[in-house]
Order: structure tokens, then C-alpha cells, then sequence
């Protein structure tokens, strides 16, 4: 059984894998104004995930926690966003994307069911 200490050094190193993944991810887009603005985009909100989520687990309050938590959701919704929309220009292929896309699905999933969870 895993500890909610665990669970969030767990869910702390996976975040950070993402947005190492994402940095990777957006090196191999095209180099135009418009691919530059996207990764730009992509890089901030898959990059935040992580950053916030362990700023989270320093919160002063649990209204604090819950906040911060839900900017882990729009930041993962986001960059959910930001991929389909890199699949949907051709910028890379769905078949490239798609652990990626899996993972930022996850993570979204499981910073919804924290937040939701949180509720006073």
C-alpha cells in the first residue's frame, strides 16, 4: 500500500519526467513562427504541471493546496490542448504523440480526482 507521502514523491518524479518529456518533444517541431509560439505554449503549461504540483505539496492551508491543484488541471488540460492541436496541424504524428498524450491524460485525470477530492 502506498502512503500519500509516497504517492506524492510518486506523482512529484512523474511530473517532472513529463515536462522533461514535453522540452524533448518540442525540439522536434518545425522551426517557423507559428511551431515557435505553440512550443513556447506547450513548454510552459507541461513544464508548470510539475512545478505547481510541488509547490502544492508545500502549501500553508488546505485551501491553498486545493488551489494550486486546480492550476496542475487547467495546466494539464492545456497542454492536452496544445498536442492535439501539434497532431491536428501534422506537425508530428498522432503515433508519436501518443504516450504523451496518454500521460497528459493521466495527469489530468488524477489532478481532477484531487481536486474534486479536496472539496470543503
Amino acid at each position: 500500500m502506498t502512503t500519500n507521502k509516497e504517492f506524492g514523491q510518486q506523482l512529484e518524479k512523474r511530473t517532472k519526467a513529463f515536462a522533461v518529456r514535453i522540452i524533448q518533444l518540442t525540439s522536434r517541431l518545425p522551426h517557423s513562427r507559428e511551431a515557435d509560439s505553440i512550443a513556447r505554449q506547450m513548454v510552459r503549461s507541461g513544464t508548470s504541471i510539475g512545478a505547481n504540483y510541488r509547490e502544492a505539496n508545500r502549501a500553508v492551508s488546505r485551501a491553498d493546496f486545493r488551489h494550486i491543484i486546480s492550476i496542475c488541471e487547467k495546466e494539464a488540460s492545456e497542454t492536452q490542448y496544445w498536442l492535439e492541436v501539434v497532431i491536428e496541424v501534422g506537425w508530428l504524428a498522432v503515433e508519436d504523440l501518443e504516450a504523451d498524450l496518454d500521460e497528459c491524460s493521466q495527469l489530468l485525470a488524477l489532478f481532477t480526482s484531487i481536486h474534486r477530492s479536496t472539496k470543503t
